[in-house]
């Protein structure tokens, strides 16, 4: 079995990753639509992840958002970063998942799916819990606050640039992002505690 903590969905995290390097594409052409779901494949069912998506559903929300990046391609500007723009795609379908009424109640004691439970090295299972308690925490969050963290915390994208992919005034974005913070400081310190952490 795949050791999830070397899995493509964990590694879709990392900012620096090759899947951000420059998307194969000529300006004045419609960019490769191939080329940008191969490489951006992972990032986008890791997003929808961090946004709650249960994993049965994950790859039908992912081909869903590129079936939006794709009807929407001729409105790609290529001299902005790509993945804010793929961001946008993905907070706008998880937000549409989570409004029917089906989604509505949310399982957040329910454990990672997919976790191995095969014993590992201490390191590894101190890594896992540290990972479990940051999901737990980033799943309390309000989607519209998760989406603002996730960009600017997470992923390193400027505020401006947050506001401008999720369509919202620069003060919106900037308050939520505070919000989002102490919120998520506050879980943080509530499950560390249940844990006897100090």
């Amino acid at each position: 079995m795949t050791d999830p903590l070397d899995s493509p969905q964990l590694k879709a995290m990392e900012p620096g990753r090759t899947a951000a390097a420059a998307l194969p594409t000529d300006t004045a052409e419609r960019p490769d639509f191939r080329a940008i779901f191969d490489l951006h494949f992972d990032y986008i069912w890791f997003t929808l992840r961090r946004f709650g998506v249960p994993e049965r559903d994950l790859d039908d929300l992912a081909h869903d958002v590129f079936i939006q990046v794709y009807r929407h391609l001729d409105q790609y500007d290529a001299t902005r970063p790509l993945r804010p723009w793929l961001f946008g795609f993905a907070y706008r379908i998880a937000s549409d998942y989570r409004r029917l009424a089906r989604h509505r109640r949310e399982t957040l004691g329910e454990p990672c799916e997919g976790v191995d439970g095969a014993p590992s090295a201490s390191d590894r299972v101190a890594t896992r819990q540290k990972l479990d308690l940051v999901w737990t925490a980033l799943e309390q969050l309000d989607l519209d606050r998760r989406a603002i963290f996730v960009l600017h915390d997470v992923e390193g994208h400027s505020i401006p640039e947050v506001a401008s992919t999720l369509g919202i005034p620069l003060n919106t974005a900037y308050s939520r992002l505070r919000l989002a913070r102490e919120q998520f400081a506050k879980s943080m310190q509530r499950l560390r505690s249940r844990q006897g952490e100090r």
